[in-house]
């Protein structure tokens, strides 16, 4: 990958949807954004563009992302702090800045252009490399670790819960068959145990027989949904009242999560049955999508990474209950 080309070739996902959600919380006053999943920085330099008086704050848990960023936002330096931290750090990042509270919050989930791009990472099944998929190279175990270590019913539930494969069963007899005799180092073997594990019927509708496997050790080797799953609540109580969160999903159990929380924030916890809203159990959030908004047809075809982009988007309306 060419590094000093790379940021300027992403196309951030839903650039314009999330610019126009964002924008009530940060235009014409200076306001704080967290930019809790940095990447290669367009979300970023478009909001900075966009608002002369925005502060962000930029986290990743990539060295190498946080440094391409760093270039890209050179024009933006004084009005932004690139944070080596995991985003379920956001609360300690803004704490050890100074900064009380967040105007704005986006989340871009998932696997950022930059790791899925570099053929060294080992995310994408399209091409061999060594079975690593740390979204930070520098700590803990690699997916190849995961596949040669774990034990098999470990691995069945990996699979089934984070890659939601219904052959995750017969996937794992091979593997454990496999490993045996020979460890696995390299992606190309596991797409090739794969092919020949997955039916071929399955195979002919339901896309590449390595998809669910490699989202699956994806998400169990950086610990995505474990992250996320502390990350909303920190995110959501960080945020100043007038304050937007907006987070873009792209699988099923990412956007569940989501879903639930924005959610539980715009219930009443009022008892059902009581004539008047209680003191202070009013929603503390609005919901500012209808369910999840995908991505548009033309936008998918000038980005076809945003083609299973899910957005949900929401306001805090006042302070959150003690």
């Amino acid at each position: 990958m060419d590094d000093a080309n790379a940021a300027h070739r992403h196309v951030p996902v839903l650039l314009n949807r999330t610019l126009e959600l964002l924008a009530p919380a940060l235009e014409n006053r200076p306001a704080v954004v967290v930019d809790a999943t940095l990447g290669l920085g367009g979300h970023s330099a478009a909001l900075l563009a966009a608002h002369p008086q925005l502060t962000l704050v930029g986290l990743d848990r990539d060295p190498q992302a946080l440094e391409m960023a760093g270039r890209r936002l050179t024009a933006f330096a004084d009005r932004t702090h690139l944070v080596h931290a995991v985003y379920d750090e956001i609360a300690d990042v803004l704490d050890g800045l100074g900064l009380p509270r967040a105007d704005g919050v986006l989340f871009d989930l998932g696997v950022s252009s930059l790791q899925l791009d570099a053929d060294e990472r080992g995310f994408s099944y399209s091409r061999d490399a060594d079975l690593d998929m740390r979204m930070d190279p520098t700590r803990g175990p690699t997916a190849a670790d995961v596949l040669n270590t774990s034990a098999p019913g470990e691995l069945v539930r990996i699979l089934r819960e984070y890659g939601e494969e219904r052959f995750a069963t017969r996937i794992v007899s091979q593997i454990v068959k496999r490993r045996e005799t020979r460890p696995f180092t390299r992606s190309a073997e596991l797409v090739e145990l794969l092919y020949a594990a997955v039916p071929a019927a399955s195979r002919r509708t339901g896309g590449h027989p390595a998809k669910r496997t490699f989202q699956a050790l994806r998400i169990e080797v950086n610990g995505e949904l474990g992250a996320l799953r502390r990350a909303l609540p920190a995110a959501l109580g960080s945020l100043s009242v007038g304050g937007r969160i907006v987070v873009l999903s792209y699988h099923s159990l990412e956007d569940r999560m989501v879903k639930r929380e924005l959610a539980a924030g715009a219930a009443s916890r009022t008892p059902v049955g009581l004539p008047v809203e209680l003191p202070g159990h009013g929603p503390e959030l609005r919901l500012l999508t209808r369910g999840s908004e995908p991505a548009t047809p033309d936008e998918i075809e000038d980005n076809p990474r945003a083609a299973s982009v899910r957005c949900r988007a929401a306001e805090r309306i006042r302070e959150a209950a003690p």
